[in-house]
């Protein structure tokens, strides 16, 4: 397995030290091919990294930013990833950093999924840097437990429709995450940590989402945390 794991006395720590790193990347992707692409995660751990990164030194002007995931849902509600980003680090970016949404306001979520796909294609992929969360049941991006996502191979995105517990979403495909020259996960607490150690051992990838990511030896995968 090709994981580095970093351990942190506090969130801040871990969050800072991602963010070095992250520029580091970018930096050297921009050195090397004159542009960088960076794909985030949503939610309350990534508001400190955003926070961090932010004040890094990078040419930001040559920075592609885009989601791993969304939810379907306009950019100005509470739960869209697109207004936490844009909130937390987009707007203290110069004006020519590129954000691509997920959300597209079309009719319906499909349509909203071809308008994504379509985007992605002329992006320059594969990403430098995917920065990854996880849930307490080892779902990252929106690649969900018990949902038979891991073997689509022919798109960059896919539709996640909603249930009664989680609105619908966008998100990244396993593949292009995994097609990304670098990925990135953060993650603190107890039961986080608990899911993470079992998604290290040998097992079904829909029981486990995590254990696709943590399996693989082709991308080098930092992971940074606390207990």
């Amino acid at each position: 397995m090709n994981i580095i794991e970093k351990k942190f006395a506090t969130i801040e720590d871990a969050a800072s030290a991602l963010a070095v790193d992250l520029k580091n990347n970018l930096n050297e992707a921009i050195s090397a091919r004159g542009h960088s692409l960076l794909a985030v995660s949503g939610g309350n751990t990534p508001k400190k990294v955003f926070e961090y990164l932010r004040k890094q030194k990078l040419d930001w002007n040559n920075v592609i930013i885009t989601l791993t995931d969304e939810r379907w849902v306009p950019n100005d509600h509470i739960e869209s990833n697109e207004q936490l980003v844009r909130s937390y680090l987009l707007k203290y970016l110069p004006e020519g950093t590129s954000f691509v949404p997920l959300y597209g306001g079309q009719e319906t979520l499909e349509v909203d999924v071809k308008l994504f796909e379509s985007r992605l294609k002329n992006l320059p992929l594969p990403f430098d840097a995917v920065y990854l969360s996880m849930g307490v049941d080892g779902h990252f991006a929106s690649l969900f437990p018990g949902d038979k996502t891991f073997d689509i191979y022919d798109s960059h995105c896919i539709a996640v429709p909603g249930t009664n517990t989680r609105l619908a979403r966008i998100s990244l495909t396993v593949s292009t995450i995994l097609n990304a020259r670098k990925i990135y996960l953060l993650f603190s607490g107890k039961d986080k940590l608990s899911m993470y150690l079992k998604a290290r051992t040998p097992g079904l990838y829909d029981e486990i989402p995590l254990r696709i990511v943590l399996s693989q030896n082709k991308i080098p995968v930092m992971v940074y945390y606390t207990e």
